[in-house]
């Protein structure tokens, strides 16, 4: 059976979908709404006659969204090498909550954050480990994994064996499997409001007791705000620097908030969002801190409200 009496809108009913594996595969909003409009660009300029030739367009459309983001995440080791400092990918807010403070983008533009699924996938710590596959273990793993996409699938949009791309997918689960579990976050969200308080009254023996002795802190700026090159290792030595921004940015306001589906914490200064962070959380104690300052990546927090 043919497209036919496929309806435009069943077609671009299939953004959320194709905005949710997008994202996954690059960890970055805006690459995915590009890949996404790229997809639909070619659907759209097939002819009605090809069109009506392809008999599940939601496939098609998947299919042609992940080789285009197997090609990008091919070309990422060379744009990442032109990338000032560590890249770190695009955290997520929680727009329900945004919604009921009254922070919806006031232009009524559709945000792509607002249709992506917050789940354990898309967790900073998740999206860490996935930025350290090879692109065809990425894809296999997210399209299997994550989104239940046959292996008979993925092999055509890889261009490999099914057997090969089961073995891909085998290879990226070991990377996620030395990971640890994901914290209650009823349990994290403890440790967060914690490490907010300690950090706001400067009392940095209390944030050294939080923060775990072999703790890291990576910092994203992008090279278009001031930050730290390289990660800052060593509870002790994460306090001091926390405790040394707060010095340098007075009438700095620290929220919890939702950070891509877990607790974290969202920097304010004068009205802007100037860092979101999300933390890595065990045994009462953080074992890793990403904050992300680079404001490109901050555009989906650009219309928060919170009062």
């Amino acid at each position: 059976m043919g497209t036919v009496g496929t309806s435009a809108d069943e077609i671009a009913g299939e953004r959320h979908q194709l905005i949710n594996v997008a994202y996954r595969l690059l960890g970055s909003v805006s690459e995915a709404e590009d890949a996404v409009q790229d997809a639909y660009a070619r659907w759209y300029g097939l002819p009605r006659s090809r069109q009506e030739e392809i008999r599940t367009p939601a496939a098609w459309l998947t299919t042609v969204t992940s080789r285009i983001c197997l090609d990008l995440l091919g070309s990422a080791r060379a744009r990442r090498e032109r990338y000032v400092g560590v890249w770190l990918p695009e955290p997520l807010p929680d727009r329900t909550e945004w919604s009921r403070a009254g922070g919806a983008d006031p232009t009524g533009r559709a945000d792509p954050a607002d249709q992506i699924v917050l789940d354990e996938s898309v967790t900073t710590a998740f999206l860490v480990v996935l930025d350290s596959m090879t692109p065809a273990e990425r894809v296999a793993f997210v399209l299997h994994d994550v989104f239940r996409y046959p292996f008979t699938e993925i092999a055509g949009i890889l261009g490999r064996t099914p057997a090969a791309c089961k073995q891909l997918a085998a290879s990226a689960r070991r990377r996620v499997s030395v990971a640890r579990a994901p914290v209650p976050t009823t349990g994290q969200a403890d440790v967060v409001r914690q490490v907010k308080e300690a950090w706001e009254t400067k009392d940095i023996a209390a944030l050294v007791a939080l923060l775990n002795p072999a703790a890291v802190m990576t910092a994203d700026g992008g090279g278009l705000v001031g930050t730290v090159l390289r990660p800052v290792e060593g509870g002790a030595r994460i306090a001091q620097y926390m405790v040394a921004i707060a010095d340098r940015a007075p009438g700095l306001e620290l929220l919890e908030r939702s950070v891509s589906g877990v607790p974290g914490l969202v920097a304010r200064r004068a009205g802007v969002v100037t860092t979101v962070a999300s933390f890595d959380v065990s045994n009462g104690r953080v074992n890793r801190i990403w904050a992300v300052r680079n404001p490109e990546k901050l555009r989906p927090w650009a219309w928060e409200d919170y009062r």
